[in-house]
């Protein structure tokens, strides 16, 4: 009994020396702990530690409640990786559904299109790969940018090409981005956020909204 209770005193004095910051290797040597109890309990404060910054960062980065937050966080966590060369060629690519890689939306457009601002803003060489050959005009308007693949060129440098997927859930959307080298396919940064919009039903933002029904009015007999 007076040895368990000599342990929970010695295991109370290192948890003092660790949050004071004091190193507890002195006081080794004259105790009955084991070094296999002393690795343990570094491990588990170790692990606390690295939860308390999960909890920050997911307090106040991953988690917005605004679409230009979302944006925001998801270009700051990218330029992070000091892996990054800002000056190789970047090519950002519209945000697709997760269940689905070749579909997309105006909400996944949008957020590729913002990502263009935000990550040029930043020092990072942004290319618009959607140029077409010459500048076509009509009553309307002038145009270069095109989604047309026999208008813009067939070929890309060595670039980071920055995809996206987006995955709807009650009140909030999940998305992911990674930057990927085209040559390597190596994946060189990655972010994730999720935007809280609080909205029962999100079809207007994702245009899927289901048709307003009609009644058929028809003349009495």
């Amino acid at each position: 009994m007076f040895k368990n209770v000599s342990r929970i005193s010695i295991l109370a004095t290192l948890l003092m020396l660790f949050m004071s910051g004091c190193s507890y290797k002195k006081i080794v040597s004259n105790t009955a702990v084991s070094d296999d109890v002393i690795r343990e309990y570094s491990k588990v404060q170790t692990a606390k530690q690295h939860l308390e910054v999960a909890e920050d960062m997911q307090k106040n980065v991953t988690t917005q409640n605004s679409l230009e937050a979302t944006i925001a966080s998801l270009s700051t966590q990218i330029a992070q990786n000091k892996k990054l060369d800002t000056n190789k060629p970047v090519l950002i690519t519209s945000f697709v559904r997760l269940d689905k890689l070749k579909e997309t939306s105006e909400f996944g457009r949008i957020i590729g299109e913002s990502l263009i601002n935000e990550l040029s803003n930043k020092g990072f060489n942004i290319i618009e790969y959607r140029g077409q050959m010459a500048v076509s005009i009509n009553e309307q308007g002038e145009y270069f940018i095109s989604r047309k693949p026999h208008e813009i060129k067939n070929q890309a440098l060595s670039t980071y090409i920055v995809v996206g997927t987006y995955s709807r859930q009650n009140g909030r959307v999940i998305l992911n981005a990674r930057v990927i080298d085209n040559i390597t396919g190596k994946i060189i940064s990655s972010a994730r956020s999720t935007y809280h919009h609080g909205l029962v039903n999100d079809c207007m933002m994702f245009g899927d909204c289901a048709p307003a029904r009609t009644v058929k009015i028809i003349k009495e007999r």
